[in-house]
């Protein structure tokens, strides 16, 4: 709308409507010569055949088996190694041309083969089955192999090594406590010194056994808990002190 102190009446009329300008449409100068190009190449028999078919005269009709293949001439079979093949066997009637002789009796030559050749020692089997099915009999594992060994029955080498590097601890061992002895460093116990030790380590692990039975079953407070712990610890390091004297029967102390 326009400004109202400008209004009439004729702008209250409905003016048509203004149709716009299309643009002309483009052509490319190109056209003509694509079309010509596309026409020349384009196949002539692409959808509808050739325009002529040369047909067959009367006299060549179509015959059975015509268009079926035809294979070709049989010739006779040559093998591709011909000249490599070695020559057939002579029939009965032909007399084979030998070019060495020889006058050994092949007869009396195998007789004496046979002779003189060791009997074939049987085939080591085993059998699984009920109908007899049977196997080779050596890589079973059923065979005992290792007793042809020649080291069979031997002593391994590692096992006289150690054996030997045991003995040599030992008397670097017994050189040693003879040195202390003759020195007066150390001495033995005796029998009835070691029974006596074992029998007072003994009767203290009992001593401490009893008194730690009577101790509370609850442990609520910090003394209480450390004087287990204690007594614990006082027992495993006696029974610990029992079983090394009981294991070992000669004992040293030093002087």
């Amino acid at each position: 709308m326009g400004d109202p102190w400008n209004e009439n009446i004729y702008s209250l009329i409905q003016q048509p409507a203004q149709q716009q300008q299309k643009q002309p449409r483009h052509f490319s100068k190109f056209k003509s010569s694509m079309r010509d190009e596309v026409t020349k190449t384009k196949a002539e028999y692409k959808t509808m055949g050739p325009a002529k078919v040369q047909t067959r005269p009367p006299n060549e009709f179509l015959k059975k088996h015509e268009k079926e293949p035809k294979l070709p001439e049989k010739m006779k079979f040559k093998y591709p190694n011909e000249e490599r093949r070695k020559p057939p066997v002579p029939k009965r009637d032909e007399q084979p041309i030998l070019g060495l002789k020889t006058n050994k009796n092949f007869i009396t030559q195998n007789a004496i083969e046979n002779i003189m050749a060791v009997p074939k020692k049987p085939e080591k089997n085993y059998a699984d089955t009920r109908k007899g099915d049977k196997h080779p009999l050596e890589p079973s594992g059923l065979e005992p192999k290792f007793v042809h060994k020649k080291d069979f029955g031997k002593t391994p080498g590692y096992l006289e090594r150690r054996k030997a590097e045991l003995q040599r601890a030992q008397d670097e061992y017994n050189s040693y406590i003879a040195e202390h002895f003759r020195r007066g460093a150390m001495k033995q116990l005796n029998e009835d010194e070691r029974e006596d030790i074992l029998n007072g380590l003994k009767s203290n692990w009992e001593l401490l056994h009893h008194e730690y039975q009577g101790l509370s079953v609850v442990t609520d407070t910090a003394p209480k808990k450390n004087r287990k712990e204690r007594m614990e610890a006082e027992m495993k390091q006696l029974e610990r002190d029992i079983e090394s004297i009981e294991k070992h029967k000669i004992i040293y102390i030093a002087n």
